[in-house]
């Protein structure tokens, strides 16, 4: 049995980026929500972080979405 460690490593490198990627995308969006709600409690409107929880909820849904494509496909 033969192992391509080039590709394997190459495997390695992209998933841990991914999950990085994701994982802080995710973070800064649950991040935005508290200082939209904190935004709210000092009688501001928290409109700017909630856009921001929204846009890094949705690409974190994008990136999942074409994972599943790309082992579907």
């Amino acid at each position: 049995m033969n192992i391509d460690w080039g590709s394997l490593g190459i495997v390695f490198v992209i998933a841990l980026g991914s999950v990085v990627v994701l994982t802080s995308l995710f973070s800064f969006g649950v991040v935005g929500l508290s200082q939209r709600d904190s935004a709210r409690a000092a009688g501001g409107s928290g409109t700017g972080p909630l856009a921001g929880a929204v846009v890094c909820f949705t690409v974190c849904a994008a990136i999942v979405a074409f994972g599943i494509y790309l082992i579907v496909a």
